[in-house]
């Protein structure tokens, strides 16, 4: 056994001593074909000597080094050997081995990455005798890094363009919101943009209807265009494919086109089919000055970017038809016309909110009465839903038959009260009654729970009078006192204004401050009454956000002069 042990390690050594000798001799052809290899440098002669794989890191050949640092200091970036020397400067002194990254030109012309890694040998009383150390390819290793820091400010850039373009879509409601973002600089400027446009299918063609900075030749001649036609947008539009054209391109392969685009300095567009479920809707087309060509990142987010703005789109016009049709139903159960009063000129509008497509329940009424005379109502239901519309239906209906039979103000109100009381609802309304004598300008007002009235005067000025309030309808089991009734006189050319309080709040703003603008705009409109309530109508418009439906009756007795007319 003993013996036996004895050989196998006897073996075992000979095979390492015969794969070592392999080794030595191997390693400096390995580390020649991997460009890495040796130096030594006296520093007393200052002569350096490289082996087979140190020439070939530095791209020299075996007889092409003169054993001169400052030869091998030539060959690399001006900083890099700058830096070196320094560091062979320093290192002298210091204790320890050193390191370095570094540069050296080829003799093609191209950049290699080196690395150097050595110690200082010296002699008994510690001065430095040589340099010894290795030299490698450090190409491949850097690769990585150097690409990531290529990447990062391209990823930098492409973070900015989808927050950008998510930040302009997230607060567009409607197609037109969608439109006027796309068409900003908000979203032309990070993508870098010099034009862009939108087309739709509009029937059996493709119509542009947005657009920003394009050619006037393009915007009047190519608003409209055949599916079928050659053209890069028809393209995109039937195959669900984006095209990326330049003008070689263009004028290579859309002869229709090239009229338009040869004397622009238009260079490159990107023509991107907007796809939501599974279907084309449009096509975004982005149109560059200055490039050529598109990188696979700068085609991927584009083609990221149109899927947004196609997912945007579609839920716009989502959004505009059933806005539309909430609209339509609300509008459906408010007075088809107003109809005519002797002695007396009235205006009405309803103006759905801007935010959301729910629909309402404001509401205005004309009544005609015994008498000649005439019940104003404007009202407003509780809630932004169809049963809120529904509800105002029956209470608009409820209130104007108590109104036509002749009943007094306050016992009108009280019914009304009652019968949605009856309902069997929870919903609430409020609600502001006139009983107007055109004749003598003789007026009953009552109120429940309903902003008061707003009058203008025939000189321009207005004013708020007091008018007594009793509870919203709905609420009488909390009191059975009856509803107080104010008179007024309305003097000629009086203007009586009135309207839910979706024309006097506004978020962040007091009541008064949004009556105060009303009567800023009762004073600067015009004196047709019709005209008026549409420019009251355009002041709320102009206000960002406007959050609840409105609506406005106004009413002006006739004056002697408009008889005598």
């Amino acid at each position: 056994m003993e013996r036996r042990s004895a050989r196998s390690t006897q073996d075992r050594d000979a095979t390492l001593r015969a794969l070592g000798a392999d080794l030595r001799a191997a390693l400096p052809r390995t580390l020649a074909a991997n460009r890495m290899g040796g130096f030594l440098r006296d520093l007393r002669s200052d002569m350096i000597f490289l082996d087979e794989g140190a020439l070939a890191v530095f791209d020299l050949p075996p007889d092409g080094f003169d054993g001169r640092p400052e030869t091998l200091f030539a060959l690399m970036v001006p900083e890099d050997a700058a830096a070196l020397r320094a560091m062979v400067s320093r290192v002298r002194y210091e204790p320890g081995a050193y390191g370095t990254y570094f540069r050296i030109r080829c003799s093609d012309g191209t950049i290699r990455w080196a690395h150097t890694q050595g110690v200082i040998e010296r002699d008994a009383s510690g001065a430095p005798l040589r340099a010894i150390g290795v030299v490698r390819d450090a190409s491949a290793e850097l690769q990585h890094v150097a690409q990531q820091a290529i990447l990062e400010p391209q990823r930098r850039h492409q973070s900015d363009v989808v927050q950008a373009t998510t930040a302009a879509l997230s607060r567009a409601l409607t197609v037109e919101d969608v439109l006027a973002a796309l068409t900003s600089r908000e979203i032309l400027d990070p993508v870098g943009a010099q034009a862009i446009s939108l087309t739709v299918l509009d029937q059996d063609r493709l119509r542009r209807i947005a657009v920003a900075s394009l050619p006037m030749t393009m915007r009047e001649e190519m608003e409209f265009s055949r599916i079928d036609a050659d053209l890069p947008v028809a393209e995109a539009f039937r195959t669900h494919r984006p095209v990326f054209i330049t003008r070689q391109s263009v004028e290579a392969e859309y002869p229709q086109l090239w009229p338009h685009v040869k004397d622009t300095p238009l260079t490159a567009g990107a023509v991107l089919p907007l796809i939501a479920q599974a279907r084309a809707s449009g096509v975004l087309s982005i149109m560059y000055e200055g490039k050529t060509s598109f990188t696979p990142e700068e085609r991927t987010l584009l083609i990221a970017l149109a899927a947004t703005i196609a997912q945007s789109v579609q839920r716009a016009a989502l959004y505009d038809e059933e806005h539309a049709m909430a609209v339509g139903l609300q509008q459906s159960m408010l007075p088809a016309a107003i109809p005519s009063m002797p002695g007396l000129r009235v205006a009405v509008r309803y103006q759905p909110a801007r935010t959301g497509h729910q629909i309402g329940g404001d509401w205005y009424d004309v009544v005609p009465l015994p008498g000649g005379r005439v019940g104003l109502v404007v009202g407003d239901v509780q809630g932004h839903d169809i049963q809120a519309s529904a509800v105002m239906g029956q209470l608009r209906t409820a209130l104007r038959a108590y109104a036509a039979e002749g009943h007094p103000p306050a016992a009108v109100m009280a019914r009304a009260s009652k019968f949605l009381q009856d309902l069997d609802t929870d919903r609430l309304a409020t609600c502001i009654y006139v009983d107007l004598d055109p004749a003598t300008g003789r007026a009953l007002l009552v109120r429940a729970g309903h902003p008061g009235p707003v009058i203008r005067h025939a000189d321009g000025s207005s004013s708020s009078p007091g008018v007594a309030g009793g509870l919203p309808f709905g609420l009488l089991q909390y009191s059975d006192a009856p509803y107080p009734t104010t008179e007024l006189v309305l003097g000629p050319d009086d203007t009586l204004l009135l309207c839910t309080d979706g024309l006097l709040e506004f978020r962040g703003e007091d009541i008064d401050v949004g009556e105060q603008r009303i009567r800023s705009a009762l004073y600067d409109g015009p004196a047709d009454l019709d005209e008026l309530a549409e420019y009251i109508v355009q002041t709320i418009e102009t206000r960002q956000g406007q959050e609840d439906d409105v609506a406005l009756l106004l009413a002006t007795p006739a004056s002697a002069r408009d008889d005598a007319a």
